[in-house]
């Protein structure tokens, strides 16, 4: 057979029992899904990976479906693992996140995270005292200044800044930051140290991504927006991803993979909302993420 003395024999069959007695590289590091709770980088808070948003086009998309057919959506992605609900004070009209409470009513609130954003021009205290009151709620988990535009919007939002800095010390919210719009506010962004958490636009091939003008009818530079996304992440925000389907311009399966595909092997981005409209796109989106997470 070969060479080996008997002693040698011996021991190298001891050592292959023992190594295969040892767990894999693979069985110790529990396989990743859509649904998994996950740390938003150094922000303190936890999601789902994936969130259902409800302001696809303005939140006109989710606005078409009847009230029952809504919380019927809200309620299946809820229950395929989905705990994580991205609204704004401005979708649907302004109708959108009172119409999310109602969803989501009767549900334990500690067993879902919510995201909500107040207008540039709003009053930050009335802002939040109106929205606990409409969700009837102490708190809301992620709070965010929305559509930042401007090169100087840290500084021209600074007293908002500072007042949800202060409701974060009241508990009146969990979590501060902004979403963006435009190459500029995200260029600005990425030397502010205020988030605890960024609402980013990011996919496969720029649709609707960030670009100088904020022009929606050009694409953005998807390796530029990346930059500055992981400048923004080594600072300590957690990024969640938006506009993962082009807000439903990728009609084509196809795209929607490869966007999917590209956005789960970003490192700087923690988790993704995406606007569904059915429960095929739920399970879709889900399918999607197991794959590529895999």
């Amino acid at each position: 057979m070969s060479n080996l003395t008997r002693r040698q024999f011996i021991q190298m069959g001891a050592a292959a029992v023992g190594s295969a007695a040892l767990p894999s590289t693979a069985a110790e590091k529990p396989r990743r899904t859509a649904v998994d709770w996950v740390e938003l980088n150094n922000s303190g808070i936890k999601i789902t990976r994936l969130g259902m948003g409800t302001g696809s086009v303005g939140g006109s998309v989710q606005m078409a479906l009847s009230d029952a057919e809504f919380t019927k959506l809200v309620r299946y992605a809820y229950d395929r693992g989905i705990r994580f609900f991205d609204t704004a004070d401005s979708y649907g009209r302004g109708q959108m996140q009172a119409r999310l409470g109602k969803a989501l009513k009767g549900l334990d609130r500690d067993t879902y995270v919510v995201q909500t954003k107040m207008r540039r021009n709003g009053d930050p205290w009335k802002d939040i005292d109106r929205f606990r009151k409409e969700w009837d709620t102490d708190y809301f988990d992620l709070f965010l200044l929305h559509y930042c535009t401007s090169p100087a919007w840290p500084e021209e939002l600074k007293k908002n800044r500072d007042i949800l800095s202060e409701a974060k010390e009241k508990n009146y919210i969990r979590t501060k930051g902004a979403s963006i719009h435009g190459l500029k506010g995200l260029r600005a962004m990425a030397q502010c140290d205020w988030m605890d958490t960024a609402l980013l636009r990011v996919n496969h091939d720029g649709t609707l991504m960030d670009n100088e003008d904020n022009n929606n009818d050009e694409k953005g530079n998807v390796s530029d927006c990346v930059n500055y996304i992981k400048q923004i992440h080594e600072k300590g925000a957690g990024v969640i991803g938006m506009k993962i389907i082009g807000e439903g311009q990728f009609r084509d399966p196809a795209q929607r993979e490869a966007s999917i595909k590209y956005v789960m092997g970003l490192d700087c981005v923690d988790a993704v909302t995406i606007g569904f409209k059915s429960t095929q796109e739920i399970d879709e989106a889900i399918n999607l993420m197991n794959k590529y997470l895999a």
